[in-house]
């Protein structure tokens, strides 16, 4: 079986969708103690949350703008993780799941501009 460009653009697409539901929303209790340890405001928290499931939703439209936009407001949303992780002295492994959500964004635009 060979996987083609397209079946791989929208396993890419459902999976990061379903993570960052999993974890803003099933998970919001662990989000919320984890921004409470970083002493970080609940509004901040609020924000990311709905801009991270509004991008989530706009990488699984067909719209190739809509799907851009969304993998790049996710990958900055991580730099942003990434930086408070550097910040707070967390470990490399607490740093993988951003690293590999922008990994997995940086993929979502490359095949996003070669369909």
């Amino acid at each position: 079986m060979v996987l083609s460009y397209e079946t791989l653009f929208l396993a890419c697409k459902v999976l990061l969708a379903v993570a960052l539901f999993y974890v803003w929303v099933v998970r919001y209790e662990n989000i919320k103690k984890e921004f409470l340890e970083y002493q970080l405001p609940s509004w901040l928290r609020d924000l990311v949350g709905i801009l991270k499931l509004s991008f989530s939703v706009m990488i699984i439209s067909n719209s190739k703008d809509l799907v851009w936009i969304g993998s790049m407001g996710i990958i900055i949303l991580m730099m942003g993780a990434i930086g408070t992780h550097f910040k707070v002295k967390n470990s490399f492994p607490k740093m993988i799941p951003a690293i590999a959500l922008s990994i997995l964004c940086l993929i979502i635009i490359y095949l996003n501009n070669i369909l």
